[in-house]
């Protein structure tokens, strides 16, 4: 019974050492993920390791592991515009690598490339750009400063190995000073905008006046006509139609009492 108790004991052993062997020859790798395979003699291969379980040499070997999906990134810039306004620039950015280039960026950048390349890159563009527009132009073509920002960091991203699926402006303002210039330059604006409207109502007023004063003119005028060609007729019949007016007027007040003409009118009054 001992010796098969040894026995037991030395095939358990065995089996532990050999799965514990066996479980350091493989590895994993994830979905949307790639390896890179370091050989302690050889140094990076050039092969990319796709998913799923593969193996290795144990000790000898050893993979690195890169999150190939889009990622994204903010990275806040402060630069200069063309005429020289302080611009806050927060530019988001999503990549991911190339995935034929892992040896290469594992080699001369890193692990850590995002950290390393896009801050210094992003920078360099964004001042790059934003130097060729004045701060007006900024606000006012900002798709075709993103645009330009998109391709050129697209374009220099390119050459240390990674893709950049999308580049956006995400955050644009600009210093204390040009922000209170804005504000003065909308208030000259709106008190311009009053100060024109003033003068044009004037401009109306006067053009009325002088048509009112032109028509009244032109009524003298026409009277002083008449007056010449109809003698003093046309008065005594402005003078008729008046007194019609008024003794129509007279005759609906109950306070008002019509006399016959002469002064013996009141001695025929009865006692």
């Amino acid at each position: 019974m001992a010796k098969l108790f040894e026995s037991i004991g030395k095939l358990g052993l065995a089996l532990a050492i050999g799965g514990g062997v066996v479980n350091s020859a493989l590895f994993n790798v994830d979905a949307g993920h790639q390896a890179v395979i370091f050989d302690r003699f050889r140094g990076v291969q050039d092969a990319v390791v796709g998913e799923g379980t593969h193996f290795l040499i144990p000790w000898v070997q050893k993979p690195i592991i890169f999150d190939c999906r889009s990622r994204p990134r903010n990275v806040p810039v402060i630069t200069g515009s063309k005429d020289l306004q302080n611009v806050n620039i927060t530019l988001r950015i999503l990549f991911r690598p190339v995935t034929t280039q892992l040896p290469r960026i594992f080699t001369s950048i890193g692990e850590d490339y995002d950290e390393r390349v896009l801050p210094s890159i992003t920078t360099e563009v964004l001042k790059a750009v934003v130097a060729r527009f004045d701060a007006g132009e900024l606000i006012t073509q900002r798709e075709l400063v993103s645009r330009q920002v998109s391709e050129d960091l697209t374009e220099r991203a390119s050459t240390f190995g990674l893709i950049l699926d999308d580049v956006s402006l995400t955050h644009l303002t600009f210093g204390k000073e040009f922000t209170e210039a804005v504000e003065m330059k909308q208030v000259a604006q709106q008190e311009a905008e009053r100060a024109r409207f003033i003068v044009e109502k004037a401009e109306q007023q006067k053009q009325a006046a002088i048509i009112s004063a032109e028509g009244d003119s032109q009524a003298a005028l026409l009277i002083a006509n008449s007056l010449m060609e109809a003698g003093d007729g046309l008065v005594e019949l402005r003078k008729l139609e008046a007194a019609e007016d008024i003794a129509f007027q007279l005759s609906r007040s109950r306070n008002v009492t019509y006399l016959p003409s002469g002064q013996g009118t009141l001695l025929q009054l009865p006692q």
